[in-house]
């Protein structure tokens, strides 16, 4: 019922606009409208009590009301947004000045409500909304319905019963409990008698808490004293501090639940009991950071080897859970496919030997699905044996079919599903329709961030807090937030620790999908769900996937594509028969983007995408799109177009109508008049020798923060004014130049960077377009914030590695360098936040980089002479960079002997192998 919530936020915002904006409405409209306001707003306060409440704790009453209420929301949004889209068309004659434009618009508005649709709708959507509000206040009294759940006492926690587990059960438990304890007891820091913390992170269904209690059964004789303290989503934090004190002594606080003490009491009587003793506490699923800090006062910090063990969902709680002097986090990964194996196995045949061989395949078949998870593991292997009996193969079968989209019966898979949805129901409400919008993809699919949280924008989901902020970095925010929770997992990360791609575990996505689907939020059509009664219900949301037949787009009622928002295929064949896009009369997102390309194809056509007037987001990458039509200037709401890879040779003149594009995302001829499209923030990336109208408009663009050009074959006769251009984007975080050829020089004398400069990045296959020499530009002053730094430079003066290397922010630094004029100096203050440095074209060894220096670098790169670390002339040793992961070397022959070259290559594995990471190693030669 959140989405229900969720949907009711955007039409109380944007009623309230209306009235401030159409002064000019009719009295009965806007009396009409206000007395909505009131109405739309105690119902949303009741929806979000709702919301917290999982569906199935509901009334039913509550839950078609809600329902009502949601689609009622969706639909008013839509009559909204109408009849202010229309109110703003032909925005290419705007007047200039805001009075003729305040004029114009008034006129505008009484026309339209005069005479117009949006007024019949608008009306219409008050009269039943006011309806609703009284079918609430009959719900009340009819059926003594309070909003919240019809449980007569509390139930269960699932985990707790995890505590109560035989350890034995579980596989792959033992290892990892006892690289914990070695943790645990190792001395670390300057004295063996400091108090220790562990935080054990991961999502639901880890085993979490399970390991957590293997460790504390095995260690909990060493001390003095011992407690195990469940938190939970809700905690009671006096009832939290009873258990402390109860289970660190049984006899002396029998009865302290019985005491009235307050929670500054309780922490008083935790400190005093614990300052003489070695103590081992376990506070288990911490939710909030302040929930740890107010725990913290009470553990008393003794110098007695005690130790503490945490365990959350979020990073953040478990990075806010370390002693800051002494601490560890322990992040908690999938049991591996033997002793998932294993695990499976004895929980359906009592033992991992005896799996018939007809069900091994879609044994290995079904755990590939569950990820390692133990708590899936667990709840699918329990779905395959009933009492004693091992169920068929075909129920096997049916059992993996259904895992992705809906294993939601029985106690067991129950259990499951409310562990995985404690997480759901913890978050704000601005998060649950973003997590819910990742069940339109499709299972194992790799999701790009970026790329995502421009869906987002585009959906409305994302809002402004303050002015400042741009919705970009508020969507980021958002994306953080999920990634914290553990909601969603990495599946690439860049240099600089950012995620890049991410997937959803299937059994999150199992969770999403449901509740998606009660909600009417997403509907999944795939192959094996092409039946009448899914075509004829009305959409909001529509992604395709796995369509394999050939269907015809007349099955598409044009009625139940009429309100749909959002239109994504995920299907190559689907692209054949796609409906009429005259169909979609409120779409916002059109994503083509995974529709691929293929031979023989006559093409996809956007003919009439122009009137398409509520488009937000249009992606067409790497499809067979051949042209874009002119009408696409009238999608006056158009926030981002992504043409990469399609056949389009050129954008259309009318683009730069498109007045409020945000990111545009092109390699093809650009027309003249870009300079119009005032609130670009991304281009990426632009050919200037086909373009190049662009360099003098390019000064328009002040709000640029991602910017792309590819220099090759460039006019001379345009670099300082490209130059002139790129000094009015002061607001530009990431800038990429491809070669530069002589642009590059002239940079280094007259460019002077933005300040907030994020990202810098030149590249080119021969020295031109290299730097000379290290612009001056280059310094800790200038470039404050820089993070990323990609630079190639022809000579490399003796201090331009130390002078780069105290850029406070710099965390990833690829350098190219010809020669080196003079003997490098680096200091051991250099290079405080890097995590990733290559040094290529001239010889490095790790030996330049005293003790001190880069204290954070995980990946390294450099270039020496096989003589050189053969003869042992230069140090290869590693030990002095703490962090190293990974090292690639590229090795200069020479004259060097083969015999030589091994020798080389087994003193640097030595080297990695001596180190306390032991980091994977990567040595070529060069060619």
């Amino acid at each position: 019922m959140e989405v229900a919530a969720g949907a009711m936020g955007p039409v109380i915002r944007k009623l309230g606009e209306l009235l401030v904006r159409e002064c000019n409405l009719k009295k009965r409209v806007k009396k009409g409208v206000q007395s909505l306001l009131t109405e739309l707003e105690m119902m949303h306060a009741v929806l979000r009590k709702v919301g917290e409440v999982p569906p199935d704790q509901l009334e039913e009453p509550v839950r078609i009301w809600a329902g009502k209420v949601r689609d009622l929301s969706c639909d008013m949004e839509d009559a909204v947004d109408d009849f202010m889209v229309r109110v703003d068309e032909g925005s290419s004659s705007k007047p200039t000045d805001m009075r003729s434009r305040v004029k114009k618009f008034l006129k505008k508005t009484t026309t339209l409500f005069g005479k117009g649709k949006a007024l019949h709708q608008i009306c219409d959507a008050i009269e039943e909304a006011q309806d609703l509000a009284k079918q609430l206040a009959d719900l009340s009294k009819r059926y003594d319905v309070d909003m919240r759940s019809t449980s007569n006492g509390a139930t269960i926690d699932p985990r707790v019963l995890a505590l109560h587990k035989d350890v034995g059960e579980l596989v792959g438990v033992d290892r990892t409990r006892d690289e914990l304890i070695k943790t645990l007891n190792s001395e670390g820091g300057s004295s063996k008698e400091q108090w220790k913390t562990i935080s054990i992170v991961g999502v639901g269904g880890l085993g979490k808490t399970t390991l957590t209690k293997a460790i504390y059964e095995k260690i909990k004789a060493q001390f003095q004293c011992a407690a195990f303290v469940p938190v939970g989503q809700n905690p009671d934090i006096k009832k939290v501090f009873k258990d402390l004190l109860y289970g660190l002594d049984k006899v002396k606080f029998h009865d302290i639940h019985n005491a009235t003490k307050g929670a500054n009491l309780l922490i008083e009587d935790i400190s005093e009991f614990l300052v003489d003793k070695r103590y081992l506490i376990v506070i288990d699923d911490i939710w909030e950071e302040d929930i740890w800090k107010y725990i913290e006062c009470a553990l008393y910090k003794n110098k007695l080897q005690s130790r503490v063990i945490t365990t959350t969902r979020s990073v953040s709680v478990s990075e806010a859970c370390l002693n800051s002097t002494n601490g560890t986090i322990h992040r908690m990964k999938p049991v591996s496919d033997e002793d998932s194996q294993i695990l499976f196995h004895r929980r359906i045949f009592q033992s991992e030997e005896k799996c018939p061989e007809d069900l091994q395949i879609v044994s290995r078949d079904i755990l590939r699905k569950c990820g390692g998870v133990p708590l899936a593991i667990i709840t699918i292997a329990s779905l395959l044996v009933s009492g004693h009996r091992i169920k068929q193969k075909e129920e096997w079968m049916h059992v993996h079919n259904s895992m992705g989209r809906g294993v939601t019966q029985g106690g067991v898979v129950k259990d499951m599903k409310r562990i995985l949805s404690l997480s759901y129901y913890d978050l704000p409400l601005y998060l649950k329709p973003c997590l819910l919008y990742l069940s339109i993809f499709p299972e194992d699919f790799e999701i790009e961030r970026e790329w995502l949280i421009w869906r987002w924008l585009a959906e409305g989901f994302i809002q402004c807090v303050k002015k400042e902020t741009r919705l970009f970095e508020i969507g980021e925010s958002y994306f953080n937030e999920l990634m914290n929770r553990s909601l969603i997992q990495p599946a690439e990360i860049d240099r600089e620790g950012t995620v890049v791609t991410f997937r959803i575990h299937d059994m999150v996505l199992d969770l999403i999908c449901s509740l998606s689907s009660e909600e009417n939020f997403i509907s999944i059509l795939d192959n094996a769900e092409w039946h009448a009664p899914n075509l004829q219900r009305k959409f909001r949301r529509l992604s395709l996937h796995n369509i394999k037949g050939k269907v015809q787009n007349s099955q598409f009622d044009r009625t139940c594509l009429s309100k749909v928002r959002t239109f994504a295929v995920f299907s190559p064949v689907a692209c054949d028969w796609l409906p009429y896009l005259s169909s979609f009369q409120f779409l916002r997102v059109l994503d083509l983007g995974n529709c691929g390309s293929r031979e023989g194809s006559s093409g996809i056509s956007l003919k009439y995408v122009g009137n398409l007037i509520h488009l937000r987001y249009l992606g067409i990458k790497n499809t067979d799109v051949q042209e874009l039509p002119l009408d696409i200037g009238k999608l006056q709401l158009l926030q981002t177009l992504d043409t990469r890879g399609t056949r389009i040779q050129k954008l259309p003149a009318s683009v730069v109508q498109l007045r409020n594009l945000i990111c545009l995302y092109v390699d093809l001829v650009l027309p003249r008049g870009m300079g119009n499209l005032t609130s670009l923030e991304v281009l990426d990336s632009v050919k200037l020798s086909w373009s190049p109208h662009i360099v003098k408009e390019l000064s328009h663009l002040t709000e640029l923060r991602t910017f792309s050009i590819n220099c090759a074959n460039m006019d001379g006769d345009w670099i300082d004014i490209l130059i002139k251009s790129l000094g009015n984007l002061q607001k530009l975080h990431n800038l990429r130049i491809l070669y530069g050829g002589r642009l590059i020089d002239r940079m280094r004398e007259s460019w002077v960077p933005p300040p907030h400069l994020r990202s810098f990045g030149s590249h080119s296959f021969f020295e031109i377009g290299w730097f000379s020499i290290l612009p001056n530009w280059v310094n800790s002053k200038s470039l404050p914030h820089l993070s990323t730094l990609k630079i190639e430079v022809q000579e490399l003066q003796r201090n331009d590695i130390q002078i780069i290397g105290m850029l406070p922010a710099l965390r990833s630094l690829q350098l190219r360098a010809s020669c080196v004029m003079g003997m490098l100096v680096v200091r051991a203050d250099a290079f405080p936040s890097a995590r990733y440095c290559s040094f290529y074209g001239f010889l490095t060894s790790p030996c330049l980089f005293p003790p001190g220096a880069m204290p954070r670098v995980q990946r390294l790169g450099f270039e020496d002479t096989v003589e050189s670390i053969a003869s042992g002339e230069v140090d290869c040793s590693m030990g002095h960079l703490p962090s190293l992961e990974h090292v690639q070397v590229f090795l200069e022959r020479e004259n060097s002997s083969d015999e030589d070259m091994e020798t080389a290559k087994a003193l640097l594995r030595r080297a990695a192998e001596t180190h306390p990471k032991r980091p994977t190693i990567q040595i070529q030669d060069c060619i």
